[in-house]
C-alpha cells in the first residue's frame, strides 16, 4: 500500500541559477504536495563537484523562497549520500542486476569509431564485459579500475505516466548502462533513484526532457526491490517563436523577474499555466486559489509558451488585485533603493503614500514602472520627459499663459477634486480649448511626465502648494524659453 501522505520532491542541479523551467517544476509539486496534504522536500543535486556552486546553491533557495515555495524536512544534499549510492550499486552487484565492466575509455572510443566507420549506431555489447568469475576476482584483486554496469533486461518497460497516459519502452533500445564510475561515483539515474528511494518519494513530477531517463530508473527500482513512484512528466517551455527556452535568449533567471520588478504571486500564477489549466476562463488567481484548484487532470501535453507580455500583463493584475498592505510591503525596498524615500519617512507619510499607491498601481503592469511613475511624487525637482515636453508644451508662450491662468483660477479654491474640477473646466471653456488641451501640459508640469493618475487626484495629492510652486515654475521655464 502506498503512504497515506504522498511525498514529492524539486531535485535542481547547483550548476548555475533557478530558471524558469526548474521553478515551474518546483511549484507543480509544491501545489500538488498541498493541496492533497502531501509533503513537499528539496533535495539539492550536487554531485557533479567541477560545476555545483555555492552560489548557485543560495541562488536556488532565494529563488524558491522568493516564490513562497516552502519545503517540509531539511534539504537533502545528494553529494552526502554517496556511500548509500555505492552500497546500492553493490546490491545490484550481488543480485545479478549488474556486473562489473574492465572495459577501457580507450576500448570503448575504438568500438565508438569503429561502428561509426561502418556506419551504425554503436551499442554497448555484454559480450566483451562477460568474463570468468576467477578472471574477474583476479583483476580486482589486481585493483584494476571497473565500472559498474546495469544488466538490462529483455522484454519492455513501462510506466502510466500522469500526463502522457502509458509510455512503453523496447528495454532491446536500452544499452546496458553504467551505474558507478570506475573511481566509485553514481551516474544521475542511479543516485537519483537511491536518493528517491531513500526519501520515500510517491510521485516524480518532471519536465519531460527526462522522459528517456525514466525506463532506465523504472528497472533500477524493480532491480532494488523498491515500490515504483508515480511519474508525471510536464511539457517543455517554449519561448513565443516556438523554439525550446534557454539562457541563451534571454532572462529565463526567477531572480532576473524579481529584480524587474515581478510580484512573486504573479510569476507564481503565470507559471503554474506553463502546462496546466484550471479548466474554464480562469486565469488570475491568488495562491489560495491555485492550491484549491490544481490537479492532475489539469495537468497538460503540449508545449508551453513563456510569453513575456502576458506575464507582465499578468503582473499588472495582482499589482491591482493584490492587498494594498501587502503590496506596499513588498514596494518599499523598491523605492528605498531607488532613494525615493527612506523606511521611516515612508512610516511618517504612511497614509498619503497608501492613497498615492492606490492611484498608481491601475496604471502599471510592473513595480519597476510604479518607481518610475511615483518619482514627481517624491522628488523637489522635476525631470522632464522629452517626448512628453515635445509633444505638450510645442508652443511655450501659449502654453505659460494657459499655466498662468491655471494657477490664478485654483490658488483659492478649496483644495479637492469637487471643488478643482469646475473651475479648470470652466477656465479652458473660456480659453476656447478643450479640457484635453488644458490638462495634458498640466500634467507635464505637475509631474514631468505624459502620464498619470487623474489630473484632479495628482493635484490632491502634491497638495496646494507644491502644485502651485511647480506649475508656476514651469510657467517661468516656458517664458525664459521664448
Amino acid at each position: 500500500m502506498p503512504p497515506a501522505v504522498p511525498r514529492l520532491r524539486f531535485a535542481p542541479s547547483p550548476t548555475g541559477y533557478l530558471h524558469v523551467g526548474g521553478a515551474r517544476t518546483a511549484l507543480f509539486n509544491w501545489l500538488f504536495a498541498r493541496k492533497v496534504g502531501g509533503t513537499f522536500l528539496l533535495r539539492i543535486e550536487d554531485t557533479d563537484k567541477a560545476r555545483s556552486t555555492d552560489d548557485s546553491t543560495r541562488a536556488i533557495f532565494e529563488g524558491l523562497r522568493w516564490l513562497g515555495l516552502d519545503w517540509d524536512e531539511e534539504v537533502t544534499f545528494q553529494g552526502a549520500n554517496l556511500e548509500r549510492h555505492r552500497r546500492d550499486a553493490y546490491r545490484l552487484l550481488e543480485s545479478g542486476h549488474a556486473y562489473r565492466d574492465f572495459t577501457t575509455a580507450e576500448q570503448l572510443d575504438a568500438m565508438r569509431k569503429d561502428a561509426e566507420a561502418r556506419e551504425q549506431v554503436f551499442t554497448f555489447d555484454r559480450k566483451v564485459a562477460e568474463l570468468p568469475q576467477a578472471e574477474i576476482d583476479a583483476r580486482v584483486a589486481r585493483g584494476e579500475p571497473f565500472t559498474i554496469r546495469f544488466r538490462v533486461p529483455g522484454g519492455s518497460t513501462s510506466w502510466d505516466d500522469l500526463v502522457h497516459g502509458i509510455i512503453t519502452f523496447p528495454n532491446k533500445d536500452i544499452d546496458d548502462f553504467i551505474i558507478l564510475r570506475s573511481d566509485g561515483t553514481p551516474i544521475y539515474n542511479h543516485a537519483v533513484v537511491s536518493d528517491d528511494i531513500a526519501m520515500g518519494i510517491t510521485l516524480v513530477m518532471r519536465g519531460d526532457d527526462h522522459i528517456s531517463n525514466t525506463p532506465k530508473q523504472v528497472l533500477l527500482y524493480q532491480a532494488l526491490g523498491a515500490p515504483l513512484p508515480r511519474f508525471a512528466h510536464l511539457p517543455m517551455i517554449h519561448g513565443t517563436d516556438g523554439k525550446k527556452l534557454s539562457k541563451r535568449k534571454g532572462a529565463v533567471a526567477v531572480g532576473d523577474y524579481q529584480h524587474e520588478g515581478i510580484l512573486p504571486s504573479a510569476m507564481r500564477n503565470f507559471l503554474a499555466l506553463l502546462g496546466w489549466s484550471p479548466g474554464g476562463d480562469i486565469e488570475v488567481m491568488t495562491q489560495e486559489e491555485l492550491i484549491q484548484r490544481f490537479s492532475e487532470e489539469g495537468l497538460l501535453k503540449k508545449a508551453a509558451v513563456f510569453d513575456l507580455k502576458k506575464l507582465e500583463w499578468m503582473n499588472g493584475q495582482h499589482m491591482t488585485t493584490l492587498p494594498i498592505a501587502d503590496l506596499e510591503a513588498y514596494l518599499r525596498p523598491f523605492l528605498v533603493e531607488a532613494g525615493l524615500a527612506s523606511d521611516a519617512e515612508l512610516a511618517a507619510r504612511h497614509d498619503w503614500w497608501l492613497r498615492l499607491l492606490e492611484l498608481l498601481r491601475v496604471r502599471v503592469r510592473t513595480v519597476t514602472e510604479l518607481v518610475r511613475l511615483a518619482r514627481p511624487y517624491f522628488e523637489e525637482t522635476l525631470t522632464f520627459d522629452e517626448a512628453a515636453v515635445a509633444k505638450h508644451w510645442k508652443d511655450a508662450p501659449a502654453t505659460a499663459t494657459l499655466l498662468e491662468a491655471v494657477a490664478t483660477s485654483i490658488e483659492d479654491v478649496e483644495w479637492t477634486a469637487e471643488a478643482m474640477e469646475p473651475a479648470l473646466r470652466t477656465l479652458a471653456e473660456s480659453m476656447g480649448v478643450g479640457s484635453g488641451k488644458l490638462f495634458q501640459p498640466l500634467r507635464v508640469a505637475l509631474t514631468g511626465l505624459a502620464e498619470s493618475p487623474g489630473i484632479f487626484d495628482v493635484l490632491v495629492v502634491l497638495g496646494r502648494d507644491r502644485s502651485l510652486g511647480r506649475i508656476r515654475s514651469a510657467a517661468s521655464h516656458l517664458r525664459r524659453a521664448q
